[in-house]
């Protein structure tokens, strides 16, 4: 048996009309034209990126920090221009931008409060 590594991340969230929103007109993700009626997937790649309806039994709102130890890192053309935007949208920039290894670098948290790291060098 062989694992090739990660091939579809999905956040669970509370709205899921309101989260899919977000990272459409936030992050300019586009919706795929196929997903299951509990998600949204958006045509991203190489790995496929979705919001979703709770899984039976998980209460978001019972939890301070959803994903609290998982680093959910995208990747940007342009991190500091949509830095820029998202702070100018009021959306919270938990870590400013930086330049490192990965390029200009910067975290922020979505609706639900999950930290999204965004980076802009391949």
């Amino acid at each position: 048996m062989t694992i090739t590594g990660p091939d579809f991340i999905a956040l669970q969230v509370r709205d899921l009309e309101r989260a899919a929103s977000f990272y459409e007109n936030h992050l300019g993700l586009r919706r795929a034209s196929v997903a299951p009626p509990h998600a949204v997937v958006f045509d991203t790649a190489p790995i496929a990126f979705a919001v979703r309806e709770p899984m039976p039994g998980v209460d978001l709102d019972s939890v301070t920090q959803p994903g609290l130890g998982v680093a959910l890192w995208l990747h940007a053309d342009d991190a500091q221009a949509l830095h820029d935007s998202l702070a100018a949208a009021g959306v919270p920039i938990v870590a400013p931008p930086v330049d490192g290894p990965f390029g200009r670098t910067f975290t922020f948290t979505d609706p639900d409060g999950y930290a999204v790291t965004l980076h802009d060098q391949v």
